[in-house]
């Protein structure tokens, strides 16, 4: 027999972690990214369901006992994730504005303005489509004296505003837009597109329909787009 035998099957089985070994280290390894999905399924859900109850009863009108019933927990595991009313109303606020911030990057994106104005444009409606909720819970804040947004408004819409005022006037100088008021042409575009969200049941009686067809509200988006793009003297560089 050889006085070194390290290099034999059963050495190497006496240092090698057997599958179970293996299978356990794997598992501990993969528990942060389990609990760390469960709480943002969680965390996603509840603000689904607190958007909705904001949505139809303000924040005033909303309680954390309704939002739990509407979301199917006990209120006190709402409370392990958003610990008052004003946290979650916050989420809500904050996840719907980070989501139209999303929509302007065609600004940053192009530097043609029917591209970047009718693109975003697009994703507004497209919002307004799938999250209608969500703008009704910041239409009805605001209508309320934004009393409990200011910072949102102040430390992030006004310099997102600012930046994009900005790229207008560049476009008005380079005669790529006609001379609009920059600020005018932004609220002329959020209230329009928002307007099928928040006014969405005075659309539904008006135009005799439970709601729109996907095929309509492409078309309607379509045709929004044309007139903002008309009313603001757009025209792509080369053009």
């Amino acid at each position: 027999m050889r006085d070194d035998d390290t290099d034999t099957p059963a050495a190497n089985l006496a240092v090698r972690p057997s599958a179970g070994q293996a299978a356990t280290k794997a598992d501990k390894a993969d528990k942060p990214r389990r609990k760390a999905s469960i709480r943002a399924s969680n965390e996603s859900h509840l603000l689904a369901c607190a958007e909705a109850v904001f949505a139809e009863r303000g924040f005033e009108g909303a309680s954390t006992a309704l939002i739990a019933e509407r979301a199917g927990l006990p209120k006190a595991n709402l409370h392990y994730y958003f610990p008052t009313k004003l946290a979650l109303y916050w989420r809500v606020l904050d996840d719907l504005f980070e989501e139209w911030n999303a929509a302007a990057d065609t600004f940053d994106a192009s530097s043609d303005p029917v591209a970047a104005i009718g693109g975003y444009v697009r994703a507004k409606m497209e919002l307004s489509r799938r999250r209608p909720l969500g703008s009704k819970v910041w239409a009805n804040e605001i209508i309320s004296g934004a009393t409990h947004m200011q910072d949102i408004l102040l430390k992030r819409v006004k310099p997102w505003m600012e930046s994009r005022v900005t790229l207008i006037e560049r476009w008005i100088a380079e005669g790529l837009l006609a001379p609009v008021e920059p600020k005018t042409l932004l609220f002329m575009i959020w209230a329009t597109t928002q307007h099928y969200a928040d006014f969405e049941a005075q659309i539904r009686a008006l135009a005799g329909k439970r709601a729109l067809s996907a095929a309509s509200f492409e078309a309607t988006t379509e045709e929004v787009v044309k007139m903002i793009l008309r009313a603001s003297g757009a025209r792509s560089p080369n053009a």
